[in-house]
């Protein structure tokens, strides 16, 4: 049963849900009455929702209006239609609309309904704080748009008669209204004032209707100031000249009045009515003068113009000379043209001032370096003071002789390099003219106070010109001259090379010879001579003045074996290397034998004894026989021979004598025939008698070998010491 009610729930809300299905065809948006609307007029934006269903029943429709992308309105309702009522539209409601529809989980908007304009904005209000001001003061004015939203822009004009009004512009980005200050300046007496708004609609510009005018009467604090000057149309130098300025306030408080040249204040005075000032006359007082009285912000000026009479003109110095050399006689003459009755004084200018010499309009005197400087003269009448132009005397003492040398200080120069000359004047007034030369050629003029400096980039090896430089200035004495000066050209190290004798191999205990020389360079040459194991070593230093030097290593030892190199610099200050030789010291050739005579007699011994006790071994093993008997003999006879060989120095076996005991086994053995060794032995006693020591091929054999040793080792020496291994100036 309850089942059955289930299945007939669901069926049911499947049809109500059929019956409920509807869908956005689209969604309008406009403007009543249209998109341009009187400002202050009525004004609707309606939204439309055109809806499809699939029966007739009630939606809630959720409808929201935007205005530049922000909400200004929003309503729920079943109907399709919602409207946005503005009873009296403003330019701030002015911009792009747009509507959104919402039902049921669905949302449709409409397109951007652009350029709604509200034209016109409202009329502004005008207030000011006073209707009477005074010259100087400040006029509040504050001018409103009702009902219009910001941003804003408001424009206060003054008004006076007869000129054109002044524009005061103030943009407010958050209120409807704003509020200015005005200043009332010197003339104004009747101001009228108004203001007009104004904003940016759709890229263009809207201004209101002007404001209410606002009538402000302005009152003087003060009349115009008069000024006024004795002697205003004759004035001469000497004469002295009084001024006044004078006005009348409502109130002196705060009152001041102001006397100036030239935006130069000569004379003020605070809280009265009058300004007096006098001077002496000069020339320099002709000009424009005012008088300005200010209280408060007003101001009032009154100008007037003098003009001063030359009463003499400016004195004249004249100078006898205005070069000249030390202890000579400058004589100063101060003149007026056309007018002799003046006091005169002449004087010397300096950094202080001026130093008075003389009053008198003539000076004598015998001058010193230190009188250079500028000199003037003033005449005097009646308290007026003039100057002259100042008259500018040099006096100078001769240069003394100058001296060149080398920057550097040493008078020499590495080839390829600068070469940098000094000359120099110890005494001497400057200016200085400098002169270089180099042999008989000019190469450089300076002008320079004390010194001057010679730059010579072009030196070669075989140059010998002197150099020489001279100095003068303005003093009569004329040119003095340097002495001679000779500059050493160094020439660089060439490459350097490296040779012995021996080379490569040298016996131990042997004398050694090195050979270090250079292809140039100039002397003396400090030579080092190196030698490179696991560590470089110094084994050889010496400053010669010759482009070779020659080292002898008397006696060699093991430990003097290494890699050799060798190093040569001069005053150029640059070390050149030459290449590595590699020496070998080996044992000598007596040192050889002396091993030899203890290791190989004993070898050989042992080997005869070795084949004597075969030889026993194999007698013993066959029987005694005649051919043992024989065998034994030549073994006899063999062994002592090898004996008396051993034993004696001179003595030489002749052509069976063979240098090794193998050889030797071997050519005894050899001698025996197959029928010995097969024969039967009988033992006899067989007398041998010794050899003859003085016999003469003995003799003859010992002098042919040591004439072929010492051959042979004269012709080892000579060959080694006929040449210089490796080195390519050996002799």
């Amino acid at each position: 049963m309850y089942l059955a009610l289930l299945v007939i729930f669901l069926q049911c809300s499947e049809v109500y849900a059929e019956e409920r299905a509807f869908t956005f065809n689209r969604v309008d948006i406009k403007v009543q009455p249209s998109v341009k609307v009187k400002n202050g007029a009525p004004m609707s934006i309606v939204c439309h929702a055109d809806i499809s269903k699939s029966t007739d029943f009630q939606l809630k429709h959720n409808f929201t209006i935007f205005k530049d992308r922000k909400l200004v309105f929003t309503t729920v309702s079943d109907k399709s239609d919602a409207q946005y009522e503005i009873p009296r539209a403003r330019s701030s409601d002015s911009g792009d609309y747009k509507c959104t529809v919402e039902a049921n989980g669905k949302t449709k908007s409409s397109d951007v309904l652009h350029d709604v304009w509200i034209t016109g904005m409202t009329k502004p209000i005008l207030t000011a704080d006073k209707k009477q001001v005074f010259e100087g003061e400040i006029v509040k004015l504050r001018c409103e748009l009702p009902e219009e939203e910001p941003p804003l822009y408001f424009f206060f004009r003054k008004i006076k008669m007869n000129s054109t009004p002044q524009v005061t512009r103030v943009n407010e980005r958050h209120r409807n209204f704003s509020v200015v200050e005005i200043s009332v300046e010197e003339g104004d007496n009747i101001l009228q004032f108004d203001c007009y708004g104004g904003r940016y609609i759709s890229s263009e510009f809207e201004t209101s209707e002007h404001s209410n005018t606002t009538l402000v009467m302005v009152k003087e604090p003060f009349t115009k100031p008069t000024l006024s000057v004795k002697h205003s149309r004759n004035v001469t130098e000497g004469d002295r000249i009084q001024f006044e300025c004078s006005a009348v306030a409502a109130q002196m408080r705060d009152i001041e009045i102001i006397l100036q040249k030239n935006k130069t204040i000569l004379k003020s005075v605070r809280d009265e009515k009058l300004l007096k000032y006098s001077a002496v006359a000069t020339l320099e007082d002709s000009g424009e003068y005012l008088c300005k009285v200010e209280q408060g912000g007003a101001s009032k000026t009154t100008k007037i113009n003098i003009v001063v009479s030359e009463l003499f003109p400016k004195p004249i110095l004249a100078a006898s000379m205005s070069k000249l050399d030390e202890n000579k006689e400058l004589t100063l003459n101060c003149s007026i043209s056309g007018f002799r009755k003046a006091n005169f004084s002449i004087l010397r200018k300096n950094s202080n001032g001026a130093t008075w010499l003389k009053n008198s309009r003539n000076l004598t005197i015998r001058v010193k370096v230190n009188d250079t400087g500028s000199y003037i003269c003033k005449a005097e009448v009646k308290g007026i003071v003039k100057e002259s132009k100042p008259v500018r005397i040099n006096v100078y003492a001769p240069v003394s002789k100058p001296t060149l040398s080398a920057v550097s200080g040493l008078p020499e120069v590495v080839l390829g390099k600068p070469l940098w000359l000094m000359c120099r004047s110890a005494m001497g007034t400057p200016p200085i003219t400098f002169t270089f030369y180099k042999g008989n050629d000019t190469k450089k003029i300076v002008t320079n106070d004390t010194y001057a400096t010679f730059l010579d980039e072009n030196i070669r090896q075989n140059d010998k010109r002197p150099y020489k430089c001279s100095a003068r200035n303005n003093h009569s004495s004329g040119m003095k001259t340097s002495n001679i000066l000779n500059i050493t050209v160094i020439v660089p190290i060439g490459n350097a090379s490296l040779g012995s004798v021996p080379y490569g191999e040298v016996e131990d205990g042997s004398e050694t010879a090195f050979l270090c020389s250079v292809n140039e360079g100039s002397w003396p040459i400090y030579f080092r001579i190196f030698r490179k194991t696991d560590r470089e070593v110094l084994v050889y230093d010496k400053h010669v003045n010759a482009d070779r030097v020659l080292w002898r290593k008397e006696a060699m030892k093991r430990q003097d074996t290494g890699t050799y190199y060798c190093t040569a610099s001069n005053r150029a200050s640059v070390d050149v290397k030459s290449h590595s030789i590699t020496i070998s010291v080996v044992l000598a050739a007596w040192k050889k034998g002396v091993i030899a005579a203890f290791v190989l007699i004993p070898m050989a011994g042992a080997v005869a004894l070795i084949l004597w006790w075969f030889l026993c071994k194999k007698k013993k093993a066959k029987g005694p026989s005649m051919e043992m008997s024989g065998s034994a003999l030549a073994t006899n006879l063999t062994s002592e021979k090898l004996t008396r060989q051993h034993n004696d120095g001179d003595y030489y076996s002749g052509s069976g004598y063979i240098e090794d005991s193998d050889n030797h086994m071997k050519s005894t053995d050899d001698s025996k025939g197959p029928e010995l060794e097969s024969a039967e032995v009988e033992y006899t006693e067989v007398e041998v008698s010794t050899l003859d020591p003085h016999r003469a091929p003995g003799q003859k054999g010992t002098e042919t070998v040591y004439s072929e040793i010492r051959k042979a080792n004269n012709d080892s020496v000579e060959n080694r010491h006929s040449r210089i291994q490796g080195h390519p100036d050996a002799t």
